[in-house]
């Protein structure tokens, strides 16, 4: 069957990777069933909600390619999908279960009903709206919100496709405010009216959310409305067991952006991280797509792992061909740099592939082979460039030079017999040569260092340090 689905998050800061796993679980169920994914904006937190986290929102969606169907940004034009668009239609729909008897106006002040919710906690109950205008007739000239008739007796529940079944008694529900007084709706009765006039056929969300659907359940009753699928989704706890937090890790889909992870690496942890398809952990989109099922999503917190993230984002970047990755990393290349080719920036990002976990880190890692001359760590050139390692950088240089075809295999070969005619071993060149050609003492291998920097750059590199050898005086500087 053809589910709508839908995410709605609310624009109030960052996009939390918890709300991208709802994103996502849904957006898969759409694609695998022939179905619709619907985006809508829950912005009637006046206060809190910004156009700055909307457009947070919509550019995590792109960067992920989590493409929507319907909604703000989608590529067919719909009504309105911002709660702040719609406030007329919740107040017609309020106004249609008044008039039906299913819902009433409620006069009661705040501080009438902070008076009786005081005298309740001070006999050790839970207080509880007492039904003060439920049979109202009258309409007096005042404020109200509008309430909805809860039932009093019998329960609530539903066939939840991940928890089972959930009922709740009717008991614990009581008249709750579905509009307020300014005409902005509460979140429960916004929620039910979208999907119902969206057509929305299974909710997929947080199980925070378990609390809001025996409510929810009792709008869609009163509004004679077909009563969609719920999915509630175990929460994503941190290494400590509680709720995942910044003091955990990056929780923001746009740090992770930053940081230079691939979208796809993402969607996969995010995938796991509460949903299991045998023993498989690598997934490709498409994959998930075909395999994804509500029935194997899992009941209890799911616990976020950093090292797992790392080990499926570093085998998603080395599935990549090093064209791919060339695209993905220039965006991401320092200022300063002499790109000359797509050809050139491949050959270095292959040095370096199997070393990096992140893009971030490929863009670090191939500075040195673009930038001339390359940013050096002082602490590497007081230790690895002084006077002692003068005679060995002019003999290898002497070799190198010589070298046809100057490329990693050759010139390992030729840099090996050399050593061990003059009963050397490599580590009496191999760290003075690798910061006179990166800068620093950790890059790739010293042979296709000289491969991607070519023989020309090489030999200049090789006189820098040789020069910087000989300056040498063995004095700290002052």
């Amino acid at each position: 069957m053809a589910d709508r689905v839908r995410f709605a998050p609310s624009p109030t800061g960052y996009l939390h990777i918890g709300g991208v796993r709802t994103a996502l679980y849904n957006w898969l169920w759409a694609r695998q069933t022939g179905g619709t994914f619907v985006l809508r904006i829950e912005d009637t937190d006046l206060e809190r909600s910004t156009e700055a986290s909307v457009k947070v929102i919509f550019e995590a969606m792109r960067w992920l390619d989590l493409d929507w169907d319907e909604g703000p940004g989608a590529k067919e034009p719909h009504a309105p999908y911002f709660q702040t668009q719609r406030l007329d239609l919740y107040k017609e729909y309020a106004e249609n279960l008044i008039t039906r008897g299913r819902a009433f106006r409620c006069f009661c002040t705040k501080e009438e009903l902070d008076a009786q919710r005081a005298l309740a906690t001070a006999a050790g109950k839970f207080f509880k709206y007492p039904g003060t205008c439920r049979n109202r007739i009258d309409q007096p000239d005042k404020p109200f919100v509008v309430r909805l008739k809860a039932p009093t007796s019998g329960s609530t529940g539903w066939n939840d496709l991940v928890k089972g079944r959930i009922d709740v008694p009717n008991q614990s529900q009581q008249d709750a405010v579905i509009l307020r007084g300014n005409g902005v709706p509460l979140y429960n009765f916004g929620c039910v009216v979208d999907d119902v006039t969206m057509g929305i056929t299974l909710v997929g969300r947080g199980d925070d959310h378990v609390v809001n659907t025996p409510p929810q359940i009792l709008i869609f009753e009163a509004l004679d409305a077909t009563i969609p699928k719920f999915a509630h989704l175990p929460m994503i706890n941190g290494p400590d067991g509680k709720k995942l937090s910044k003091r955990n890790a990056a929780v923001s889909v746009s740090e992770y952006a930053e940081m230079g992870f691939l979208p796809d690496a993402v969607l996969n942890y995010l995938a796991r991280l509460g949903w299991s398809h045998g023993d498989q952990e690598l997934f490709s989109r498409a994959e998930l797509i075909e395999k994804f099922d509500w029935e194997h999503s899992g009941r209890t917190a799911a616990q976020f792992d950093i090292k797992k993230f790392q080990n499926i984002q570093t085998q998603h970047l080395r599935g990549k061909t090093h064209d791919e990755l060339a695209t993905l990393v220039r965006p991401l290349l320092k200022p300063g740099l002499a790109v000359d080719s797509d050809a050139k920036l491949a050959a270095g990002i292959e040095t370096v592939k199997t070393r990096a976990t992140t893009l971030v880190e490929i863009a670090d890692m191939i500075d040195c082979y673009f930038r001339e001359p390359p940013t050096f760590d002082e602490k590497a050139v007081q230790k690895f460039l002084g006077k002692a390692s003068e005679a060995n950088l002019i003999a290898l240089r002497c070799v190198v030079a010589d070298v046809s075809p100057f490329d990693s295999a050759t010139l390992e070969t030729t840099v090996s017999a050399w050593l061990e005619t003059n009963g050397l071993q490599m580590k009496n060149v191999a760290q003075p040569a690798r910061v006179a050609l990166t800068g620093r003492t950790q890059s790739a291998g010293l042979f296709e260092v000289m491969e991607v920097l070519g023989k020309e750059r090489t030999l200049v590199r090789l006189d820098a340090a040789i020069a910087r050898a000989a300056a040498d005086t063995g004095v700290p500087a002052a």
